[in-house]
């Protein structure tokens, strides 16, 4: 009889240097010998992650006309690399958006609840489900949560008949009083992640200070290096490369908007011009806060209701919330489906990027489950029934792809809420206005 006596790296191994902190991956070595000697099944869901799409969609063009995604939709087709890991699901509303505003659409789409109608700060929602379970699976990580968004300034006052701009401003609410901002300047989501904080001078400061928190961390890489196999060794490197490109992003940037000399008041200084560029980058930082678990849940505003952006990148030169009261022109509905497919490539990336990144004995996708979705459904009414919602990833937790389930019946975006705080261990009654579990999204494992 032999006995395994390799001794596993703990699985929250920081390399640590001057200020940094960097968090590793998922390695062999840190699992057991005993264990990874056997063929062992992958571990449950344990990542939730949320992207919001404002203003709706064009229905007609986004939504598959079979029950699979082998024909894709025109909006969707970007998904086409990423299919087997996506459902499209169709006829689920949220009654409590109702009276059927922006405010409403924004606030209800995590929430599920109605929102206080209010201009001043006696604001009231409900606890979101991002929350819910950040104060369950976060416990495990650095960050409970993390809050992203694309938007660099937050309105105040009174935004949408008679609502608070706090409605609007954020997805996440930690409880029914209490939003939580979001961040768009990819630096301080890097630093959030990575770095070691401070205020606005203090980060000044270490970025003359440094030119890669990498280059703080070079000793403790060299120590570990020898007691890694040749593939933790591969996979080290690959995500040590990855934090370095994305710091490379991140200062290239800076040092554009530097020599600007027009400066952009409404761009801080780091965020790239390009809206591609700029929500790639979020994207790409999101993976890597998977990769080194820093955090498990995450949330993602890709723009605010009522937003007047204009994305040259489609060829469309309308303002995005203009074109979606487009009362029902062909042409007007055109270009703003052009804008649905645009926001959904970047989605796509998101995909493939966590697709092509190992873990375990799967990849990031497998072990997450994304949702993907708006809170209104067509956007020329404001009505929230018929939401464009995808759910993706999952293979790992049960979930089926390629597929497209329609409902019968309207049915309650709460369902799929609870359904996956179910899938990543949060035990609850019920969500909301949630009146069933939707096992149908899984197989049984």
């Amino acid at each position: 009889m032999s006995f395994i006596t390799k001794k596993a790296l703990p699985r929250r191994t920081f390399l640590r240097g001057m200020g940094a902190a960097v968090a590793l991956p998922l390695l062999d070595s840190m699992i057991p010998a005993a264990t990874a000697a056997a063929a062992t099944p992958a571990k449950p869901v344990r990542r939730l992650g949320y992207i919001f799409m404002p203003m709706g969609a064009d229905m007609p063009r986004w939504t598959p006309t079979g029950d699979t995604l082998d024909q894709l939709s025109p909006i969707l087709s970007s998904l086409a690399s990423v299919k087997d890991q996506v459902t499209a699901i169709s006829n689920l509303e949220l009654q409590n958006a109702y009276p059927g505003t922006h405010a409403t659409s924004n606030a209800a789409f995590l929430s599920a609840a109605k929102a206080k109608h209010t201009e001043s700060s006696d604001f009231y929602l409900g606890t979101t489900a991002d929350q819910i379970a950040a104060q369950n699976i976060g416990l495990e990580t650095q960050l409970p949560s993390l809050e992203l968004s694309m938007d660099m300034m937050q309105t105040v006052g009174q935004c949408d008949n008679g609502y608070a701009c706090v409605y609007q401003n954020n997805l996440s609410w930690s409880s029914p009083t209490t939003p939580l901002p979001s961040e768009a300047h990819p630096r301080l989501v890097f630093e959030t992640l990575f770095g070691e904080g401070g205020n606005l001078a203090d980060r000044r400061a270490a970025l003359r200070k440094r030119a890669s928190l990498l280059d703080w961390v070079t000793e403790d890489i060299a120590s570990l290096k020898p007691k890694l196999g040749a593939a933790d060794r591969e996979k080290v490197g690959q995500y040590l490369d990855t934090i370095r490109e994305v710091e490379r992003r991140i200062q290239r940037a800076e040092s554009d908007a530097a020599d600007n000399p027009l400066p952009d008041l409404d761009r801080p200084t780091g965020v790239p011009a390009s809206y591609t560029d700029h929500a790639k980058l979020m994207f790409d930082l999101q993976v890597l806060a998977m990769q080194g678990d820093i955090t498990r849940v995450m949330t993602f505003q890709l723009a605010r209701e009522t937003s007047t952006r204009v994305y040259p990148e489609t060829g469309v030169t309308d303002p995005h919330h203009p074109l979606t009261h487009h009362g029902n022109d062909p042409e007007k509905i055109a270009r703003m489906s052009k804008i649905n497919q645009y926001h959904v490539s970047l989605f796509a990336y998101y995909l493939e990027r966590l697709k092509a990144t190992p873990e375990g004995n799967g990849t990031l996708l497998d072990h997450s489950l994304i949702m993907y979705g708006s809170g209104m459904g067509n956007p020329n009414v404001h009505d929230h029934i018929n939401l464009p919602v995808l759910l993706a990833g999952g293979a790992a937790g049960g979930m089926k792809g390629n597929r497209h389930i329609r409902y019968d019946k309207p049915t309650a975006l709460a369902n799929l809420h609870y359904t996956l705080l179910d899938k990543v261990g949060v035990k609850l009654d019920h969500f909301a206005d949630s009146n069933r579990k939707m096992d149908e999204l899984f197989l049984a494992i």
